[in-house]
């Protein structure tokens, strides 16, 4: 069958020809009733996604056959089998590691919130306008440009390693907040570039009317500008939350005995690698969720960006 090129016109076509009102169509009343046409179009179109979907599970699965005949036909793969994948070890370890896991969930929660809401103060403090505020700007600037720069691997050696060794009186030694704080540092300063961007990005004639109606310019600021801010930015924010959540791990340099830390407690004494796939596996499945709702909500922004429904 010859489909035309036209689908609107058609449509319309079959909208003038498909209602029913007589007994030749077969529907009483008002009800509406598809063309032949139509329906062979719509046929054609399950047709052609059944064929889609055939092609690609097929090739998907090509794919993965050819990868494991490589994988399992390698000269080291009984090695590599024993002491990556045994299922001895993953099962002793995978109960440690969950509980490891929970320390890591309660760093992203609280070290996700400062970082929030640092890095807001952080992007307000370099927007501000007037000369009086121009120290508060450098120092912003300085501390986004300084965080952002130096490795988080660092930062973290440096807040954890560093701090007990100055002898403050008063400061924590516990690893897990000094490796938040470290984290939050770091995080904070990207996650300002993020909120400065989003709030560079409303136009100008905004806060003109916001003036023009009576509000201060730290109203307009917080009822006008930073709402729409922030909404434009949800998806580069999730974004660095789901990386925020990978990192929690790192903290583990200091003595954290957190997921990474409890697999690596297993690997040193039992010299099986095993608990590092099973930590890695236990954030993967952590990280996708997160993943997808990101990917969901930018997809819905961009809908509602271009006026579409939501």
């Amino acid at each position: 069958m010859t489909l035309a090129k036209d689908d609107s016109a058609r449509e319309e076509a079959d909208a003038g020809t498909g209602m029913t009102g007589g007994a030749d169509d077969g529907v009483t009343g008002e009800g509406y009733a598809p063309s032949a046409r139509r329906l062979e179009r719509e046929r054609y179109r399950r047709a052609r996604a059944r064929r889609a979907t055939a092609i690609a599970a097929l090739s998907t699965l090509a794919t993965a056959v050819v990868l494991y005949l490589v994988v399992v036909n390698a000269p080291g793969w009984p090695r590599t089998k024993e002491t990556f994948f045994s299922a001895q070890y993953a099962r002793e370890a995978l109960p440690k590691v969950l509980e490891g896991l929970w320390l890591n969930i309660r760093l992203l929660a609280v070290c996700g919130v400062a970082v929030l809401v640092l890095g807001m103060l952080i992007a307000i403090a370099r927007t501000l306008r007037g000369p009086v505020f121009f120290p508060l700007r450098v120092l912003a600037a300085a501390y986004t440009d300084f965080f952002r720069g130096l490795p988080l691997i660092i930062n973290l050696m440096i807040v954890v390693l560093g701090v007990p060794a100055l002898r403050l009186q008063g400061v924590t030694v516990d690893p897990v907040l000094l490796g938040g704080t470290a984290l939050t540092l770091t995080y904070s300063a990207y996650v300002a570039e993020v909120f400065r961007a989003g709030i560079e990005s409303i136009h100008p004639s905004q806060r003109a009317a916001a003036r023009s109606l009576g509000l201060t310019n730290r109203q307009a600021l917080r009822y006008v500008v930073l709402p729409q801010a922030v909404r434009r930015q949800v998806p580069p924010l999730l974004n660095d939350l789901v990386s925020l959540q990978k990192d929690t791990g790192l903290v583990s340099i200091g003595g954290a005995v957190d997921a990474v830390r409890a697999a690596d407690i297993i690997v040193g004494r039992s010299l099986n690698y095993t608990p590092y796939i099973v930590a890695g596996l236990v954030f993967v499945a952590l990280t996708i969720p997160m993943t997808r709702f990101t990917d969901w909500v930018t997809a819905r922004m961009d809908r509602r960006a271009q006026g579409g429904s939501l």
